[in-house]
């Protein structure tokens, strides 16, 4: 595994897997402009490398996977300023089709939500808990786009309940609404994480983009029939691939695929 430290989070990698943890657990992962930036930057890095898959984003240490802003920070600075990319580098970024997976090790609130909205896939370890404080702060979680995604992603009335009423949920009630996809005990969420981005890695790479792509590009139409006339540029590079001739080729000789994002 090759390791890079940023200031304020990690950036590991081991083959086409990265891992990308937020590294201020004595702020409970709390985010503030230098960190905003340090995540962009590692988010560009994810984005631009060809060969790196899938990304698991986390947080240092068993408390916290993302608590937010980190208002005592932002409090003694004069610089409130987010990357062109949103909260983390992420929450503004809509065209980055490689998979995320959130592996939430503790207290997801706020940002911690939005950062957790704009992943794909979601494991979380039994303790954690997720909410939205902002409106007991006077406040309303306007940053990330999560006003917007959360109805998209587990329906009307249960968003109405976490954004109006500000109160935490356990994971238990998050796997049920769809916040998140499981729940692990605390000991193996990043073996479990790590376990589901290797499914992901074992489709073809071009297949997962495209169907990212296909998915999310469709939201913005309200009418389904003309989704299905929407040019999606990574459908037509996965049809035109050599990984589309070796997946039923591969199945034809009875052996494992050898898929080279090609």
């Amino acid at each position: 595994m090759q390791t890079e430290t940023y200031r304020y989070c990690r950036y590991e990698v081991e083959g086409p897997l990265l891992t990308l943890t937020i590294d201020r657990p004595e702020v409970l992962n709390a985010l503030h402009p230098d960190a905003h930036r340090e995540l962009a930057d590692a988010f560009d890095r994810y984005a631009a490398d060809p060969t790196l898959r899938v990304a698991i984003v986390t947080g240092a240490g068993e408390r916290a996977f993302c608590v937010g802003t980190d208002l005592k920070a932002l409090d003694a600075t004069s610089d409130h300023t987010k990357p062109s990319t949103g909260f983390a580098g992420i929450t503004h970024r809509f065209d980055l089709w490689k998979p995320l997976i959130a592996a939430v090790n503790g207290l997801c609130l706020g940002g911690g939500m939005e950062i957790l909205a704009a992943c794909d896939l979601a494991v979380a370890a039994d303790h954690s808990q997720f909410g939205l404080p902002e409106p007991r702060v006077g406040l309303a979680a306007l940053g990330g786009g999560l006003l917007q995604r959360l109805p998209r992603q587990i329906g009307m009335k249960d968003a109405m309940a976490l954004v109006l009423t500000a109160k935490r949920i356990s994971a238990e009630e998050a796997r049920r609404i769809g916040l998140i996809n499981e729940i692990v005990p605390a000991g193996e969420l990043m073996t479990r994480a790590r376990a589901l981005a290797q499914e992901v890695l074992a489709c073809a790479p071009l297949a997962i983009q495209a169907s990212k792509q296909v998915m999310l590009t469709s939201l913005a139409h309200a009418n389904l029939a003309s989704t299905m006339h929407e040019d999606y540029p990574l459908a037509q590079r996965m049809l035109a691939s050599d990984d589309a001739r070796e997946g039923p080729k591969a199945f034809a000789e009875k052996r494992p695929p050898k898929w080279t994002g090609h």
